[in-house]
């Protein structure tokens, strides 16, 4: 079964962005381009993750797109935290998308799931959304870090600096990065940027009772 497909994404020849945007009207671009001739290597990047995506380039740029066309998109989001998975169906309820895999517990886990009312599966699923709705921000962050170093390191490895930008990044210290990027070819470096930006946003402050005296 072929994978998923990414929604958007961004194309690169060497260090200059070539094109944004859909995935077949970047490909259709990318294929326009090469067919041209390029001087440089040409990377599409998905948007969300930074994976660097393989285009099917034989043939027209119509068959590029036509191949597309016909190929599963990912890029749908979580579900919202309040849609937490109930334990039963009501009359005429859709089934829930669910899917068997291997759980490795100790007894005592598989005892407590087992008491839980609805059962082990139903008790999972809802420690799993509680622990992503808890986390959201904090997941929200690492996705984001992992995205930018996997564009910097696969564009901008040899820039200078890209090791001092990587610690920044991780180390979630904006001014630092920006700083650090600022020699980056222009359009490296504000795609490097767009991406870290949810690395760098604020986290909330876990809520203190009773307050400072």
């Amino acid at each position: 079964m072929d994978e998923p497909t990414p929604a958007h994404c961004t194309a690169f020849e060497g260090s200059r962005r070539i094109a944004s945007g859909e995935l077949k009207a970047v490909a259709v671009a990318v294929k326009k381009i090469i067919d041209r001739g390029v001087t440089e290597p040409v990377l599409v990047f998905d948007d969300k993750t930074s994976a660097i995506v393989e285009l099917d380039l034989r043939g027209t740029p119509a068959d590029v797109a036509q191949r597309l066309e016909q190929k599963p998109h990912h890029g749908g989001q979580n579900p919202p935290c309040s849609a937490m998975a109930e334990g039963r169906r009501g009359p005429g309820r859709p089934r829930l998308g669910v899917v068997a895999r291997e759980v490795t517990l100790l007894p005592r886990h598989w005892d407590w799931l087992a008491s839980q009312p609805g059962g082990a599966s139903v008790a999972l699923r809802k420690l799993v959304e509680e622990a992503r709705c808890a986390n959201a921000g904090k997941d929200r962050v690492r996705q984001a870090q992992e995205a930018a170093y996997r564009f910097m390191s696969a564009i901008a490895g040899h820039q200078s600096g890209f090791e001092e930008a990587t610690r920044a990044l991780f180390a979630g210290n904006a001014a630092r990065f920006d700083e650090l990027v600022q020699a980056w070819p222009v359009d490296v470096r504000l795609h490097a940027t767009k991406l870290a930006t949810a690395a760098f946003e604020p986290q909330p402050q876990p809520h203190l009772e009773g307050g400072a005296e």
